[in-house]
């Protein structure tokens, strides 16, 4: 088993960050980017990052308003001085840095990657192409995977919850930001997602112009849901993406 390092990063707004840091001693790590209402701590999360020791180190932290991060959370907003934060800190530390970002996690990481080159491989999966037009239907809402697991599983409450903050702060969208990228970027979308639906990837893919794949996955959920119900096939493709644009021949 890999150590797990915990501690709290500073953000440029003096934002505390929490994180934990399973080191292995591999020379590539992946940063793993929640998405709304997750966080490190969210079962499926861990499991995730279990899945992938074997070959990367694992970097997972919690935005602001999420699990063990001070702060409110401001909807994608100022989390971009989140995840420069962790680059920071990760920064020198590994030859290759993969990220694989969830919802608006991923909205994060795209975003904060079309200006700044540090991570060398991108995962979105369930990006928003804009905050703004969100699908969410609460007359949709998955009762059995999403809401029955949240409320009445154990591994189901723990990690999860937000505390919300302005919602009314300038927001960037993504679809603005996807074509300034220069890394690779594999879109990963459930063709059943309620809350983001499979057109908002469908057109950040559009609007890349860098090295990229789009997979949309038959009946799958929203964003850390895929790893859940679809997990053999979800970390396969996200092993064989990162396998491919981490090697020693890529940037």
């Amino acid at each position: 088993m890999p150590l797990a390092l915990t501690g709290t990063l500073l953000t440029s707004d003096n934002q505390k960050i929490a994180y934990r840091h399973y080191k292995a001693g591999h020379d590539k790590v992946i940063v793993i980017a929640h998405g709304f209402y997750n966080s490190k701590d969210a079962v499926i999360l861990t499991k995730l990052a279990e899945s992938l020791h074997d070959e990367y180190d694992v970097f997972m932290f919690d935005f602001r308003g999420h699990g063990k991060s001070g702060g409110l959370y401001t909807w994608t907003s100022r989390e971009g001085r989140d995840l420069k934060a962790v680059l920071d800190y990760i920064e020198g530390k590994y030859k290759k840095v993969g990220m694989l970002a969830f919802s608006f996690g991923a909205s994060v990481a795209i975003n904060t990657l079309a200006h700044d080159t540090r991570v060398n491989s991108l995962v979105c999966v369930s990006s928003a192409s804009d905050p703004g037009k969100t699908d969410y239907q609460f007359w949709k809402l998955d009762l059995k995977g999403d809401l029955a697991y949240t409320l009445f599983t154990p591994q189901g409450w723990k990690g999860r919850g937000f505390r919300p903050g302005p919602f009314w702060l300038t927001k960037e969208k993504p679809i603005d930001n996807a074509a300034q990228i220069q890394i690779p970027i594999f879109y990963i979308h459930g063709e059943k997602d309620w809350v983001i639906k499979p057109w908002h990837s469908r057109a950040l893919y559009d609007k890349t112009q860098s090295k990229k794949k789009l997979v949309m996955i038959k009946n799958g959920p929203h964003a850390e849901y895929l790893t859940r119900d679809y997990g053999k096939q979800f970390i396969t493709e996200v092993k064989s993406w990162f396998k491919e644009t981490l090697s020693k021949e890529q940037r």
